[in-house]
């Protein structure tokens, strides 16, 4: 196994997160590390932490998410949450969003925000193509692998 430096700092904003938001469970992956926070019912916090696995084909299927995400297959085309967190799909209240169905993007382009632990993440379009499906609504709160929207 691959050694790496363990940031002390985001775990416990993790663990915080998880009290805060009363999640059992939290999982956040940045370049080639994954962190996951969990607590137990007695309400202790477990940490695991890991390298990222080797590389996947380009033409791989998106992550599954968890059974308690949803029941749903993903859809071929989805872009997934990155994390848990609330989708924002304009850059502020009373703007117009970011996308909509029917829309063209370009690789790079902002889809919408995830807000973590009061920090506005944009997401932006892992591909290019047309946005054919919107599976969220501004505001809503998301979990990690969690459909967000289609582009194909």
């Amino acid at each position: 196994m691959a050694e790496f430096d363990l940031d002390e700092d985001l775990v416990k904003r993790l663990s915080s997160l998880l009290h805060e938001t009363d999640l059992t469970e939290i999982e956040y992956e940045s370049g080639n590390q994954r962190i996951r926070v969990a607590r137990t019912v007695q309400q202790t916090a477990t940490v695991q932490a890991s390298a990222a696995p080797a590389p996947q084909p380009a033409q791989s299927a998106p992550p599954e998410p968890h059974p308690e995400a949803s029941s749903d297959r993903v859809p071929a085309g989805a872009v997934t949450a990155p994390m848990v967190g609330t989708v924002y799909t304009a850059p502020e209240p009373g703007a117009a969003p970011y996308v909509q169905v029917g829309d063209t993007v370009s690789e790079g382009d902002t889809l919408l925000i995830v807000e973590a632990m009061k920090v506005m993440n944009p997401l932006p379009a892992p591909r290019g193509g047309t946005v054919t499906r919107i599976m969220i609504t501004d505001g809503q709160p998301v979990e990690f692998g969690e459909p967000l929207m289609v582009i194909e």
